[in-house]
């Protein structure tokens, strides 16, 4: 298999990827989330560190490890810093429970600038509830055009004009 190849040079993609392959139990491994954990953390430090929000939500769910919020936060975190939209979002939601809608804004509002069409909808969300303010949304609206311009080009509308699933818009 090209990936162990991949995996036994040090590769944090396809460690990352290993991990996760023992974590759903795909492609003939047995299902091991302390597996994928010790995988996930190989590949953070060898400079994947979209890795961080996986160990967090293994924390998070006690998967794999024993359930502690405060280490999930912590990777969360780690992961947000980094600019993975999901950590993001995760903060955001977490914020929201915590009663904490301006810090909640906040952090989907860092991930609709990365792309997450998830947090805008959400500001939206929270705009139509009364939680967010005109001027919150129309900035998010801004941000996720801007991304949209950043990303544009012909190989992307030509792979969503081949199959939906490439669409970015």
């Amino acid at each position: 298999m090209r990936s162990m190849k991949r995996v036994a040079a040090g590769d944090p993609i396809a460690i990352y990827n290993l991990g996760c392959y023992y974590r759903e139990g795909m492609y003939g491994f047995q299902q091991d989330h302390a597996k994928a954990i010790e995988l996930w953390r190989r590949a953070a430090e060898l400079g994947f560190t979209r890795t961080y929000c996986r160990i967090g939500n293994a924390y998070y769910y006690g998967r794999g490890v024993e359930r502690d919020t405060k280490k999930a936060s912590y990777y969360t975190k780690l992961a947000a810093l980094e600019g993975d939209e999901t950590a993001r979002n995760n903060l955001g939601v977490e914020e929201i429970k915590a009663g904490n809608i301006d810090r909640a804004i906040k952090h989907y509002m860092i991930a609709v600038r990365g792309g997450s069409a998830d947090c805008l909808n959400k500001i939206k969300r929270l705009y139509s509830n009364g939680h967010a303010t005109k001027d919150d949304y129309t900035q998010s609206l801004r941000a996720y055009q801007e991304y949209l311009g950043e990303i544009k080009s012909v190989q992307r509308d030509k792979a969503a004009a081949f199959n939906k699933m490439y669409e970015y818009y």
